[in-house]
């Protein structure tokens, strides 16, 4: 049997099979030894290790090849472990590892490291040496700590030069028998890219989350309570901030030499300086937090080009605390109500804000005869008696004699004598925040 080719010569056709047929073979048999070999170094060949009973995790890890699942079974460890290779050290049970209040419990250095569902206590107390209960090293990237408990320890989690890590919903509590000084601090970013730092709940460190020369990171529903300040930023930019709660603190947020930040959706009460602090910032939004019941609510000092709108301030000694030539901000949108002392502004100038859409003010003695929700004369936050008495602490005394009263009545009624203030020329007559009355309880912390 033959057959044409294209040309028009004939070819035997079993000639051709049997020329075609053992390549195929051949071809097939490499793609399947490829297959193979592709499988063997893949996560899917990985082993799964279990310590057992008298056996140190040490010499598991130890044993373990890169990929591996190293599990521990309940129980309490007494060991100071190194992970110096991709691995997953998993507790089963929620089993301790106990540090013997010496050094790093946990070490991490190498790359795709997980650590989860473990207890993990009793660090070493050296700040200098920087113990911690899980160390993770320079150049260990993309490092998972999760759903871990982390108790007595100095520091809770150091990270540092890791890039694209995640710390999960951690349980992060210090060492409440040392001063606040004394402690570390629950996670500790430096010198990070890609952090992501979710759903943790931290108390009793030093400060909750201490973030210094990162960027790129995602700060999302975390709660730190009863700390100096629960989260403290230095020289951090272009990141998220967002959905968390820090309540019960010295300071509640910090953000100090940053820029181009967005932080919103935050709550922040019952600090007992400030809930949100803003100091040397610029290119930022700060939208949608609500602040309550601190020592102050906003404290900006320094800050520019930032944006403040939709936040809800309310029951603080003092709204914000405005100084050291914080303008060119755009604040519209806010809720100021119940404040003591709705603002504190001691400068040469007045400062507008609501240049748009204006501000709520709950001390607004104005009127709006056009109904159109906007007031008809503008909104002055201070004047000569509120001067004096921020400049010189005694007049306090003499506040509610008639002399002041006589003075404050005066100075509304002679512009000679007004002082520089923050201006709202289009205060709103009704609160954007519709919700805000389930805040008014939160109250001030004791204090000056």
């Amino acid at each position: 049997m033959i057959r044409l080719q294209a040309g028009g010569s004939p070819e035997p056709l079993r000639s051709a099979r049997r020329t075609k047929i053992p390549i195929l073979h051949g071809l097939i048999r490499i793609v399947a030894l490829a297959t193979w070999f592709g499988l063997a170094g893949s996560p899917a060949w990985a082993a799964v290790l279990q310590v057992q009973p008298g056996q140190s995790i040490a010499a598991v890890i130890a044993a373990a090849k890169p990929g591996d699942t190293v599990q521990v079974p309940s129980g309490t460890y007494s060991e100071r472990l190194v992970i110096d290779k991709p691995l997953t050290l998993q507790g089963i049970g929620r089993p301790t590892i106990s540090g013997g209040n010496s050094g790093d419990v946990i070490r991490v250095r190498a790359s795709d490291v997980t650590i989860e569902g473990l207890i993990v206590r009793d660090s070493g107390i050296d700040l200098t040496a920087q113990n911690a209960g899980i160390y993770i090293q320079p150049g260990s990237d993309r490092a998972t700590v999760q759903d871990c408990d982390l108790v007595y320890n100095a520091f809770g989690i150091w990270l540092e030069k890791s890039n694209n890590s995640r710390i999960l919903r951690n349980l992060i509590t210090g060492r409440r028998d040392l001063q606040s000084v004394e402690r570390g601090n629950g996670i500790q970013v430096y010198n990070t890219n890609g952090a992501q730092i979710i759903g943790n709940n931290i108390s009793y460190t030093r400060d909750g989350l201490y973030v210094d020369v990162s960027q790129n990171a995602l700060f999302r529903g975390n709660k730190m309570h009863h700390l100096r300040y629960g989260t403290h930023f230095m020289t951090t930019d272009h990141t998220i901030w967002e959905n968390n709660e820090s309540y019960l603190n010295q300071g509640g947020l910090a953000l100090m030499e940053v820029r181009s930040l967005t932080v919103r959706n935050n709550i922040a009460w019952g600090n007992v300086d400030h809930g949100i602090m803003l100091r040397t910032i610029q290119d930022s939004v700060i939208e949608n937090n609500v602040v309550a019941g601190n020592g102050r609510g906003f404290f900006i000092y320094d800050a520019e080009y930032n944006t403040l709108q939709k936040n809800l301030v309310i029951g603080n000694r003092i709204g914000v605390h405005l100084s050291a030539g914080s303008a060119n901000n755009k604040v519209d949108g806010n809720d100021f109500i119940d404040n003591q002392s709705q603002i504190k502004y001691v400068a040469a100038s007045d400062v507008v804000w609501g240049r748009t859409q204006g501000n709520y003010w709950s001390n607004y003695s104005g009127w709006d005869q056009n109904g159109d929700g906007i007031g008809d004369i503008a909104y002055e936050a201070n004047d000569v008696v509120d001067r004096l008495n921020w400049q010189y602490p005694l007049v306090k005394l003499l506040l509610s004699s008639p002399s002041m009263q006589t003075l404050r009545f005066v100075a509304r009624q002679f512009p000679v004598l007004r002082a520089p203030s923050i201006v709202d020329k289009h205060p709103r007559m009704r609160p954007l925040n519709q919700d805000w009355r389930r805040w008014s309880d939160k109250q001030p912390p004791a204090g000056d």
